[in-house]
């Protein structure tokens, strides 16, 4: 049986894709990001009637390529949810090791702080922080980590109070070896696992909520190119020219798979109790 081996590859070749796309991006778009042609707005695709090979998936209203505008969005996006999604990771993972580990009070703080964060509705939450922080790459990564780092924490504490009953962790206590080195021997290895997938499905998460930010105009500056500032520039012009509105909701659709493949088979992978399942 297959299994879900396949889902680690094929959203490791479409990760390795879209990483190959942001990185070379100066190369691989025809036009540099923010070029206007006022001659040719809205020109559909090259291959349909009215069409100009040098604009592969046509223009928007400002005369701009959409495939350049999509592949330095792919820039953005990347650079948004690599950053944001480590942001979370580091700050979850660090407050549910100390929570899970050392339990009492710690726990009993963590556990509260985690249930009045999470009380607030995440998209609610995120506009709020950027009309507080202003737009910008940067403030949008910190909005997504201070929205996000609750999912990292509220799992991998389950986990890790899980691990700290277990024999060898108790027998590491009584031979009265230091907290540190218990919680990176022991702890947090068995974590890993977990802590990848997290990561992996935190990465499309994290596309998400920037586009959508960026939609509503509380993202990057209008001059930096996002999927999002492409979907609300196309809605306008849905029905003359639906090609701007479709294009970068695709990329989305795409970027938001590959992870979450890379995610399943990431979990199906290491998992310990997934493979002794299908065994």
């Amino acid at each position: 049986m297959i299994g879900d081996g396949w889902k680690l590859w094929v959203g490791g070749v479409l990760l390795a894709v879209l990483l190959a796309v942001a990185v070379f991006a100066p190369l691989l778009a025809p036009h540099a990001p923010g070029d206007q042609d006022m001659l040719n707005t809205l020109l559909p695709p090259a291959w349909l009637s009215g069409g100009s090979a040098d604009y592969p998936l046509g223009t928007n209203s400002l005369g701009e390529c959409i495939l350049s505008n999509l592949i330095f969005g792919a820039r953005t996006a990347l650079i948004v949810a690599f950053a944001a999604a480590t942001g979370c990771m580091l700050l979850g993972t660090t407050l549910a090791l100390a929570s899970g580990y050392l339990g009492g009070r710690t726990d009993w703080l963590v556990s509260h702080l985690v249930d009045l964060w999470m009380s607030f509705p995440p998209v609610v939450l995120s506009l709020l922080l950027m009309v507080g922080l202003g737009t910008g790459v940067r403030n949008v990564i910190l909005a997504i980590v201070l929205v996000d780092w609750t999912r990292f924490c509220r799992v991998i504490r389950s986990n890790v109070i899980q691990t700290r009953r277990r024999d060898y962790v108790t027998a590491a206590r009584l031979l009265h070896l230091s907290h540190l080195r218990i919680v990176w021997r022991d702890i947090l290895p068995a974590a890993a696992p977990l802590i990848a997938t997290l990561f992996s499905l935190q990465l499309g998460i994290a596309v998400i909520v920037e586009a959508t930010l960026s939609f509503v105009g509380l993202s990057v500056g209008a001059d930096v190119p996002a999927w999002g500032i492409m979907i609300a520039d196309g809605r306008g012009y849905v029905h003359q020219a639906p090609w701007g509105l479709i294009a970068p909701m695709i990329a989305i659709f795409a970027a938001v798979l590959t992870f979450n493949l890379l995610g399943d088979g990431l979990r199906a992978t290491l998992d310990p109790r997934l493979r002794l399942s299908r065994t």
